[in-house]
């Protein structure tokens, strides 16, 4: 891993600012005080520069300039604080030795890029790391993008993505951890130390939280659009994440693009000061979203450019991606007097104590000597293989029909993702190389030597597309086929399959579906896949569907007659070769789902943690409901199977009462029931009963990822405290440790059965 060439790691000195270590340890003050040193020394200019962060980029974005402007003489003159996509280790100290040899006091440029989930060699996507439910996995993908990003000469990640997602139409789901705030804080608490690295192993990296916050909760799923959050939601289920990713040690925030409560999230005073400083007591610095600072007057908030930087100013704002709006703007709030110095100073000491604790001052360029990138990039290859075995989720195997026998004669391949190696790697892989990645027909064919391995599209997904980020997002789509040419497609698809032993159906989403402006109305499989599926099936051939998408999509009919279904999400670089593995058992499926699955869009929003229906009636049975289909998802929150069997018994409380202080222990015995070593992850889940506020019918509290041999037993405890208990009450407008009682369920998913309850009192 990348050698820290500085005596405290950002990881720790985050920790310690944030107040994370509570007063133990004393605040290090060497370099702040060289933060303030410089100020002293930086005209006023200089100090506007660092909050600057242009687009250097020769990417075609919508309405963004994608020939990169001459910036050397605004690094000469001190006017860049960073750039944004730069990726090129030449051309990062290109404009690094301007900076440091011919700037006026010789500031390292920060480089920073959307390091989401993986830089050269691609890991699944964050949604499918959150499927794996094992945060060391999520931990380790984030180490190597670090490492290979920090080779090239980028040492700051737009990424982990935090956004507690509950509308599977929003595209961005794809960089989360799915609709859980306990599980999503336990994948922030691992990608950020992933990234930045532990005491005990610091990297010269520096992470961001993004979006604050909220973002994911845009109405209709629609991107950029409005969220309305009440304060017990943020509290409860959208700060969680935030909340362990500060803790965790997370260098900078970054603002988010939408209204919350019809304030602009990146003007709005109340959720970047009251909250994120003061009540999360973040001291790292906050880079708005793409223009955000700038599209405060598009959205009607601010008068101006002017007034849009001092909005953006007063909210703690500290660098302007994109929008020059501080650059052309704050020098003129300054000689009004709207922005003191102090201010300004106050908005750049972050920003300088970053580029410290990064050891950029010492050592600002890329080093490409420490080792080959050849041999960097294949050791990383069988660990985003081991990635994407751990993320996938077996969801139907009706009939015991995976793992498929190596001995199979005639395998066909079909569907439009069965041989596409860019859309394996899946959104925000802007650094990979397609030709680098394993297709599915590649791997199972590398797998299978033996075997007949053909491969048919049958149908193209091209009119879904949403062209304008075509080549940015996803690889460049082909022309869309004529009706002849369609119709000769998949007449040759079913003819390979007809004569094929297993047909292997590789269908889904372009990876360019799910990403950013990529929302959709419709779950269903797009474009004719459903029809080829059904088609396919009608041969009476036994038929895998493997889906990658990341989104839920609408699998009612598959469900129903599809006896193998297993989600793959969009695996990355080693995609084919993990999918080939799980296919034949070399590897067994053991990921849970992190967002509840739905029948079809109508019951959207739907997520397990709910509270509890109102009854008018004596009827047991009543609950809210449709008239045309279940209220019931079509898969549960936590729901995956394997290809062994389990069972977890013997729940054991080793408390009944409990002290509102105090704390209790949950045991259940694990036994691996099938014939084959596999993984299984235990689920804790808890109700309040009663107290100030209705809580949800259940909540995930505590979760472990666990290997057995065949027959083998093991003990798992989880332990009930306070933390576990507390939550903002909407009534009590704070925080609450209430007496009540409480039911344990623990189990394999969010319908656990296996039960006990115990009590807390005053």
């Amino acid at each position: 891993m990348i050698k820290l060439r500085v005596g405290l790691s950002f990881s720790v000195i985050g920790l310690l600012l944030s107040g994370a270590a509570q007063g133990q340890v004393p605040t290090p003050s060497n370099d702040t005080d060289r933060a303030n040193a410089l100020l002293k020394q930086m005209t006023t200019e200089e100090k506007i520069g660092q909050l600057n962060q242009p687009f250097y980029l020769k990417l075609p974005i919508p309405g963004v300039k994608t020939d990169p402007v001459p910036y050397e003489d605004h690094v000469r003159r001190g006017e860049v604080g960073s750039f944004l996509f730069v990726t090129d280790p030449k051309e990062i100290n290109r404009l690094q030795k301007i900076a440091m040899t011919e700037q006026r006091l010789h500031i390292p440029i920060l480089f920073g890029f959307d390091v989401i989930h993986g830089f050269d060699t691609e890991f699944p996507v964050p949604l499918a790391l959150a499927a794996s439910w094992d945060p060391a996995t999520a931990e380790q993908a984030q180490a190597i993008a670090a490492e290979e990003a920090a080779h090239a000469g980028v040492r700051w990640s737009f990424a982990p993505m935090l956004d507690i997602a509950r509308d599977p139409r929003w595209g961005r789901i794809s960089e989360g951890a799915g609709e859980d705030p306990y599980l999503g804080a336990a994948m922030a608490r691992a990608q950020v130390r992933g990234f930045q690295g532990t005491p005990e192993n610091p990297h010269s990296f520096v992470a961001t939280l993004k979006h604050f916050a909220g973002y994911g909760a845009a109405e209709g799923g629609r991107d950029y659009d409005a969220v309305y959050i009440p304060e017990e939601q943020m509290q409860n289920v959208y700060l969680p994440p935030f909340r362990a990713g500060v803790e965790a040690g997370a260098g900078s925030v970054m603002s988010a693009y939408m209204d919350l409560n019809d304030v602009p999230a990146s003007g709005n005073v109340h959720l970047l000061q009251d909250i994120l400083r003061k009540e999360l007591d973040f001291k790292g610095f906050v880079v708005s979203d793409a223009f955000a600072v700038g599209s405060l007057v598009t959205q009607g908030f601010a008068q101006n450019g002017e007034d849009a930087a001092l909005r953006g100013a007063t909210a703690g704002v500290n660098m302007d991606m994109g929008s020059a709006t501080y650059l052309e703007h704050m020098k003129a709030l300054l000689d009004k007097g709207q922005i003191t110095a102090a201010q300004l100073d106050d908005l750049v000491r972050p920003i300088l104590v970053a580029k410290y604790h990064l050891g950029l001052f010492d050592h600002p360029y890329a080093d490409a000597t420490d080792q080959t990138h050849a041999d960097m990039l294949a050791k990383h290859r069988q660990v985003a293989r081991t990635a994407a075995a751990r993320s996938a989720v077996l969801l139907r195997n009706e009939g015991n029909l995976l793992p498929l026998a190596k001995t199979t004669k005639r395998i066909a391949v079909i569907g439009p993702l069965g041989n596409s190696k860019g859309d394996m790697n899946g959104p925000w892989s802007l650094t990979a190389k397609a030709e680098d990645t394993v297709s599915v027909f590649e791997g199972i064919r590398a797998k299978l030597p033996d075997s007949h391995v053909e491969f048919a599209e049958g149908v193209q997904i091209a009119k879904e597309f949403p062209s304008s980020f075509e080549g940015f997002i996803g690889p460049k789509i082909e022309k869309p086929w004529s009706p002849e040419e369609a119709d000769r497609q998949m007449k040759s698809a079913l003819k390979l399959a007809g004569n094929s032993d297993v047909v292997i159906m590789s269908l889904g989403e372009l990876s360019g579906m799910d990403f950013e402006y990529a929302s959709r109305s419709s779950l269903r499989l797009p474009g004719k896949q459903q029809e080829l599926l059904e088609k396919i099936q009608s041969l009476g051939k036994p038929v895998v569907l493997l889906l990658f998408t990341t989104r839920p999509l609408d699998l009612s009919w598959a469900s129903e007659h599809i006896p193998a279904i297993m989600d793959c999400y969009f695996g990355g670089t080693e995609a084919g070769n993990a999918v080939a593995d799980l296919l034949v058992g070399d590897a067994v499926p053991g990921g849970k789902l992190p967002v509840t699955w739905p029948r079809n869009v109508g019951q959207v929003p739907i997520y397990y943690a709910h509270t509890t229906s109102h009854k008018p009636y004596d009827s047991v049975d009543f609950t809210s409901r449709y008239w045309d289909l279940p209220t019931s998802p079509l898969y549960p929150f936590g729901y995956g199977l394997s290809y062994s069997t389990f069972s977890i018994s013997d729940l054991h409380l080793n408390a009944k009462t409990s002290p509102l202080s105090g704390s209790i222990t949950a045991t259940v015995t694990v036994t691996n029931t099938g014939t084959r070593a596999a993984d299984e992850v235990v689920q804790l889940y808890l109700h309040q009963r009663f107290g100030s506020a209705s809580r949800p019918v259940r909540e995930l509290k505590g979760f472990r990822r666990i290997t057995l041999q065949p027959g083998q037993k093991q003990e798992v405890s989880f332990t009930v405290g306070r933390e576990e208990r507390n939550y903002w009450s909407a009534a009590k407008n704070d925080w609450v440790t209430e007496p009540s009682d409480f039911d344990v369920w623990v189990g394999n998913s969010s319908t656990a059965t296996l039960h006990d309850s115990f009590s807390v009192v005053q």
